[in-house]
C-alpha cells in the first residue's frame, strides 16, 4: 500500500503564508514526479505546480512567483510554500505522486485526501 497525507492547510488573511506538506508513506520503491492539485468550491481542479525526481518544478501562471514547491526525497515528502496568498487561492489542495512500488517497475498515481486552505479577504 501507498499513502500520501497533506498537512499544512488552515485560514490565513490575504497577503500571509502557508506550507502545505504531503508525505508518502508504504511500501514504496521510487517516487517520480509530485504536483499539487487544487479545487474551489464551484471550480474544476486545477494544476498549481510540479516538481520532478530531478528537482525540475513547474508551476501554473496564477501562483508562479509566490509559491514554491520542493522536495525531500530523504522523506518522501514535498512541501508547497504560499507566500502572497490571495482570496482567490482558496480550495482544497491535493497532492498526487507517481510512484512506483517496492521490487515493481510499473508507476501508479497516488493522491492524497486534500488539505483546505481559505484566504479571507
Amino acid at each position: 500500500q501507498v499513502q500520501l497525507v497533506e498537512s499544512g492547510g488552515g485560514l490565513v488573511q490575504a497577503g500571509g503564508s502557508l506550507r502545505l506538506s504531503c508525505a508518502a508513506s508504504g511500501t514504496i520503491g521510487t517516487i517520480n514526479s509530485m504536483v499539487w492539485d487544487r479545487q474551489a468550491p464551484g471550480n474544476r481542479r486545477e494544476w498549481v505546480a510540479g516538481i520532478t525526481s530531478e528537482g525540475s518544478t513547474n508551476y501554473a501562471d496564477s501562483v508562479k512567483g509566490r509559491f514554491t514547491v520542493s522536495r525531500d526525497n530523504a522523506k518522501n515528502t514535498v512541501y508547497l510554500q504560499m507566500n502572497g496568498l490571495k482570496p482567490e487561492d482558496t480550495g482544497v489542495y491535493y497532492c498526487k505522486g507517481t510512484i512506483a512500488r517496492k521490487g515493481s517497475a510499473f508507476f501508479y498515481d497516488y493522491w492524497g485526501q486534500g488539505t483546505q486552505v481559505t484566504v479571507s479577504s
